[in-house]
């Protein structure tokens, strides 16, 4: 499929765009001869053009608990609230939280998750039918056998699937998850070619408790198993140290930020000045939007570049820092040749609405974006060349929110 983005603003011009296939083809000042061979063409006037963003930490199907665990700390919600319902859900349930959270980040402008959760199986095909790009994991506590995970392994790699789709060893966290089932992740993404995802140094408890327990901090923990790698990404990171920081860069591991999240179950503040000068590998991530409580990646930017600003200085994270971290970080750090609108470079795009009074004055439009703007100034969304959402409408949407409210009735109602 071949077409043009027309008329786009893109760094203080007008540009139009040619998508051949699932790449930027080519990048023209505008000008109404540009590509006469291309019969297809999208009117982008009196829009800006952004890189799409890359959600590296999310539980796609929490969807459906929404609202359900207020006003708690993560240890109490998880055990009094999280796991009993999760463990009356069924395959319904699932499926239809994953439309949700799916639909919801099209939405607002997300084209890649790396998700954590449950029966990766139940996810491929849902992924692949509304296009867009995921890592989808196979997660491992210490009562889940090694041949249950196994066979979900295998049901989901017989699956039909493209080159968007990624997998990953997911050991839930530290403090769910021994050490020798730690090495068993490890050995499975050696031997599958997958990355790992995990949480980790997310509580002070969580801190507290590794040191006690094996004298040393959550990173140098997982460092003398010898699991740091730069295919490993570390959801939330908030109690590491100079040394911990050190360790991540030099392994280049990956940080997923999630300050919503952190903020709302009072974790505490992820310090990303010390961990961007110590060559960290950041990126952004929301969580699931049972913590969150969406999965609304321009939030997450915003939120993050205001904590960072508030915890050192206002000239340490500036709009163009803060949208690569959300964007170009995001993709590269899962190998996807994306996150930046320049020729050769994969198609994953946004465009945003300038006719808003959000977005004026235009002094600076990365900066409105970032500071000032909401997701629903965001017109079309397209994913390695497909459009996924147009006007601001993603086919469907209406029948999943549907299904959403249903199972979740049904859901609440089971013992």
């Amino acid at each position: 499929m071949k077409y043009v983005i027309n008329n786009a603003f893109l760094t203080n011009k007008n540009v139009d765009i040619l998508i051949d296939g699932n790449l930027i083809s080519d990048i023209l000042p505008h000008h109404q001869d540009n590509f006469p061979a291309v019969s297809k063409h999208i009117d982008a006037s009196g829009m800006a053009v952004f890189p799409a963003f890359y959600n590296t930490h999310t539980h796609a199907s929490m969807s459906l608990m929404r609202g359900y665990a207020e006003e708690m700390g993560l240890f109490e919600w998880l055990n009094e609230k999280i796991w009993p319902l999760e463990a009356r859900m069924q395959r319904e349930d699932f499926q239809a939280g994953a439309r949700l959270a799916y639909l919801e980040m099209i939405k607002s402008g997300t084209v890649f998750f790396n998700d954590m959760y449950m029966n990766a199986d139940l996810y491929v095909p849902i992924v692949e039918q509304m296009g867009l790009r995921a890592n989808l994991g196979f997660v491992l506590f210490d009562h889940v056998a090694h041949e249950q995970l196994e066979d979900e392994i295998q049901r989901t790699l017989e699956i039909p699937r493209s080159d968007r789709v990624q997998f990953s060893m997911n050991p839930h966290a530290i403090y769910t998850v021994n050490s020798d089932n730690y090495l068993y992740c490890a050995a499975q993404a050696r031997k599958h070619h997958f990355r790992m995802h995990t949480h980790l140094a997310e509580t002070q408890q969580e801190w507290n408790d590794c040191v006690a327990q094996f004298g040393m901090t959550p990173v140098k923990y997982l460092k003398q198993l010898g699991i740091l790698n730069k295919n490993l990404t570390i959801a939330h990171a908030i109690y590491i140290d100079d040394e911990d920081r050190a360790l991540l860069a030099e392994s280049k591991t990956v940080i997923s930020h999630c300050p919503c999240s952190n903020l709302k179950l009072s974790s505490g503040f992820f310090k990303m000045k010390a961990a961007l000068d110590a060559g960290c590998r950041v990126t952004l991530g929301t969580d699931g939007n049972s913590s969150n409580n969406n999965l609304d990646m321009r939030e997450e930017m915003k939120l993050a570049a205001l904590l960072a600003k508030a915890t050192s200085q206002p000239e340490n994270m500036t709009a163009e820092i803060a949208l690569k971290i959300a964007t170009r970080n995001g993709a590269e750090a899962f190998g996807i040749h994306a996150g930046v609108i320049k020729k050769g470079y994969l198609a994953d795009m946004l465009l945003v609405r300038l006719d808003d009074v959000a977005m004026c004055p235009s002094h600076n439009v990365v900066s409105n974006w970032v500071f000032s703007a909401n997701t629903s100034l965001i017109d079309t969304v397209i994913c390695d060349g497909k459009i996924l959402m147009q006007n601001h409408h993603v086919e469907g949407e209406e029948e999943i929110m549907k299904e959403a409210a249903e199972r979740t009735r049904i859901l609440c109602r089971r013992k």
